[in-house]
């Protein structure tokens, strides 16, 4: 194992150890609910393949963080937590606010009408995140 990614497991596992409730890794996703209602109306297997292609490009964006690596090496646990913007001016002020705060993500825009569909977080301890995504109301 490589030692940045044992040293991140090892950093998960020592802080899950030392507070009540376990520390997970998790890639959350934004998409937008918008595109699923008129006057879009976009069929399910469209949206689930925004969220698909937002994952996968912020998971080979920052494959090399310690995070990342130690999320992919446990197949089996993956955590993803999907939630909805409303439109797409609430999925770009969030893109706009993680860039400020350092958060590494992946704004997916739909080729080729450069349509913003999607946000994905490469994987991050929840804790971390979720203050940032709780002040745009994505969590219901």
């Amino acid at each position: 194992m490589h030692r940045e990614t044992a040293r991140a497991f090892l950093s998960v596992r020592k802080m899950a150890a030392s507070s009540a409730e376990p520390q997970f890794l998790v890639q959350y996703l934004v998409l937008r609910k918008d595109l699923s209602q008129a006057p879009f109306s976009w069929p399910v297997g469209a949206l689930v393949a925004q969220a698909c292609h937002a994952a996968t490009a912020a998971l080979h964006i920052h494959r090399d963080h310690p995070h990342t690596t130690a999320y992919l090496g446990e197949l089996g646990r993956m955590r993803k937590v999907v939630l909805e913007a409303p439109n797409e001016n609430t999925l770009k002020e969030l893109a706009e606010t993680l860039q400020q705060k350092n958060i590494d993500h992946m704004l997916w825009l739909e080729q080729p009408e450069n349509i913003a569909t999607c946000i994905a977080l490469r994987p991050y301890p929840k804790e971390e995140v979720n203050q940032y995504l709780k002040k745009f109301r994505l969590f219901k």
